[in-house]
């Protein structure tokens, strides 16, 4: 399970009734495939996990496979007590995922040891490769990541703390154990463009892409430009878009989906608002926002 390009983190749509909407999700998904996505994360943190019940993951999660019908690969993600966890990715096993992306155990801050163990219970529940998802209460030392990158079902580690000094001893300390030639990083941070750069230059190259969500073309522009060193054209970005994005991003807790979200009605799919306790954004956020997005596209046009 390689990936390449943009990760694609779908928004999860909701009906007027506040259900999971099949239809608009497969549409999303469809178009993201279609524009270049390199894999379709569903139900992850940009698709509010936090929100959905283990029948919507699974629903979720049938629908991204039979969309992408094979051509990228397809992760969901798992977390939370173990009990849960575990169910989750059975779930997105029987429904054909390609991988999980595990996320943190609930709120308890736990002993290095404990996050290993957590690990292995969950990943045990599948026959499922996974990508363990470093944030919240889930921050591994370097030792602890070589052990991680051990066990035989987890194939990559994400990062979503932004401690570049840790990573990079991370990073080593992996490569240093035989036989993760394979092992893949991701960035992981909200609006990961804004470190891409400092991030592959401690060989961490993939990264996760809300913007993607809702511009393609800005997002894909920008990791071409990352790929082929296009100084100009990624510090124009990262100043006149990406970096204004982050800055209306921080007003608001939440906003790091919830922007993404109105940005992709705003691009024309109504896919509902957020479910609680996040909020969508306030009229006028919304405009700054519509108005982002169409600098970001002036600026390619230019």
């Amino acid at each position: 399970m390689k990936f390449q390009g943009v990760l694609f983190f779908p928004v999860t749509p909701f009906a007027p009734d506040g259900s999971l909407d099949e239809e608009l999700l497969a549409r999303h998904i469809e178009s993201g495939v279609a524009a270049g996505a390199g894999g379709v994360f569903v139900a992850c943190g940009t698709g509010e996990f936090h929100a959905l019940t283990p029948e919507e993951i699974e629903r979720a999660t049938r629908v991204a496979v039979t969309v992408t019908a094979g051509r990228v690969p397809v992760l969901a993600a798992a977390g939370g007590p173990v009990p849960v966890a575990r169910d989750q990715a059975a779930r997105i096993e029987r429904a054909g995922a390609d991988g999980i992306l595990l996320l943190p155990p609930y709120l308890v801050t736990a002993p290095q040891q404990g996050l290993l163990r957590y690990a292995e219970e969950v990943t045990a529940a599948a026959e499922l490769p996974c990508v363990f998802y470093q944030r919240g209460t889930a921050r591994l030392t370097e030792a602890t990541a070589a052990r991680l990158a051990a066990l035989p079902k987890v194939v990559g580690l994400k990062d979503g703390i932004g401690d570049i000094e840790l990573m990079h001893r991370i990073v080593r300390a992996v490569r240093a154990v035989p036989g993760t030639h394979d092992f893949q990083f991701f960035n992981g941070l909200p609006t990961a463009e804004m470190t891409a750069p400092a991030y592959r230059g401690i060989g961490v190259g993939l990264y996760s892409s809300a913007v993607f969500a809702f511009a393609p073309e800005i997002a894909l522009a920008f990791h071409r430009a990352l790929a082929t060193a296009d100084e100009p054209l990624i510090t124009t970005l990262l100043d006149e878009f990406y970096g204004p994005l982050v800055a209306l991003r921080d007003e608001v807790p939440g906003y790091a989906v919830a922007l993404v979200k109105a940005g992709v009605t705003i691009r024309g799919l109504d896919v509902g608002g957020v479910r609680a306790p996040l909020c969508d954004p306030t009229p006028e956020h919304t405009a700054r926002l519509s108005k982002l997005i169409d600098h970001g596209l002036e600026v390619l046009g230019a």
